[in-house]
């Protein structure tokens, strides 16, 4: 259950990654004309490598749901989603949109983890 929510804030984070930072940034930057978006490769490496990124968070969320990901992946990607959240919460002073996602989706594979292993012990 907890992994299966933490690939739920996965995609929700990817697709509003996508849809609202294309309205909000990407789209408005593009229209600027000016500086090196006068560059037609600058703009479609910009549109792409943001897309691509929402891209990799659903990648993410496969692999949190996948049966046989190892553990040691789990704590990775909980590290990373929740350090990413953390970070974009201070660097932005908690006006980002993302990092409650971000740190949320990191969290629970390491609750699961967390708690995985204290059943075991116990």
């Amino acid at each position: 259950m907890l992994l299966t929510l933490s690939a739920m804030f996965m995609l929700v984070t990817a697709v509003m990654h996508s849809v609202v930072g294309e309205r909000r940034l990407i789209l408005p930057l593009i229209r600027l004309n000016s500086g090196v978006m006068t560059v037609p490769l600058a703009r479609q490496v910009l549109r792409g490598a943001w897309h691509l990124t929402s891209i990799l968070m659903i990648a993410c969320a496969v692999t949190v749901i996948w049966p046989a990901t190892p553990h040691v992946v789990l704590a990775v990607m909980g590290i990373v989603w929740l350090g990413s959240g953390i970070f974009d919460a201070a660097y932005t002073r908690g006006k980002h949109i993302g990092w409650p996602f971000l740190a949320v989706a990191g969290a629970l594979p390491l609750l699961y983890l967390w708690l995985g292993t204290g059943l075991r012990a116990g």
